[in-house]
């Protein structure tokens, strides 16, 4: 046990270990209903917000707790894995330090795809779920089958079952045979914005490219002339 618990909170596995008891936390406030399931959850997509993060990583049509749950978890299993196998029996000494960091890193990227493919499993279940089908359906596709004069009725494209109502404005109505995704959730309707599909993975597309050339911009170092000077826009 003293191996185990000495194991738990070395680099970087003591990372993971502190992650996974937010975690068992959160979760027992949810069982006790003193914290809801829909804790990071907007009404839209718009805004660079942790859900809206993760729908943009796959996970849409889960709560993002649930995917942020599912995320640790499997980083941390395979933390343990890479740390028993690899770093455990090696004498790193200061070296231990950065191999923890990718080791870090190295989790939560591979972890990401595979937690993604789990919470696609769960998709169904969640839709018949009445209270985690509301903003947690935001960034799912769906297929237009009825338009009428006040929106539009759709169904999931995974789960043809599940329908919900759409609101379209003026030039973005809805039409029958439609492939949109859902982008935002309007509580005093009980009804969604959508967007067309195209235009939803076109606008994702430019602003992954406008973050990396901020990110590039914000890296370079101002030329300077001579005498210090800075050259004028």
């Amino acid at each position: 046990m003293n191996a185990i618990a000495s194991l738990a909170l070395s680099f970087p596995l003591i990372f993971f270990t502190a992650l996974l008891a937010l975690v068992a936390v959160y979760w027992l406030l949810v069982l006790v209903r003193l914290a809801p399931v829909e804790l990071f959850e907007h009404d839209s997509l718009r805004n660079d917000t942790l859900a809206s993060a993760l729908v943009s990583l796959g996970f849409a049509g889960v709560p993002a707790s649930l995917a942020l749950s599912a995320l640790i978890v499997l980083a941390s299993l395979l933390a343990w894995v890479v740390e028993m196998a690899v770093l455990g029996p090696l004498p790193l000494g200061f070296f231990r330090v950065p191999l923890g960091l990718a080791v870090i890193w190295g989790a939560f990227a591979l972890a990401s795809p595979l937690s993604a493919a789990l919470c696609r499993r769960l998709h169904r279940r969640l839709h018949r779920h009445p209270s985690l089908s509301k903003r947690c359906l935001l960034g799912e596709r769906v297929r237009v089958i009825d338009a009428d004069a006040g929106g539009a009725t759709a169904e999931m494209v995974d789960d043809p079952g599940r329908q919900v109502r759409l609101r379209g404005k003026a030039g973005n109505r809805p039409r029958v045979g439609d492939v949109r995704v859902l982008v935002k959730y309007l509580v005093n309707d009980e009804a969604y914005r959508s967007v067309p599909e195209q235009d939803y993975l076109d606008a994702r597309t430019r602003l992954v490219r406008l973050h990396l050339v901020e990110r590039h911009e914000g890296s370079m170092p101002r030329q300077e002339g001579r005498h210090g000077s800075r050259p004028s826009a």
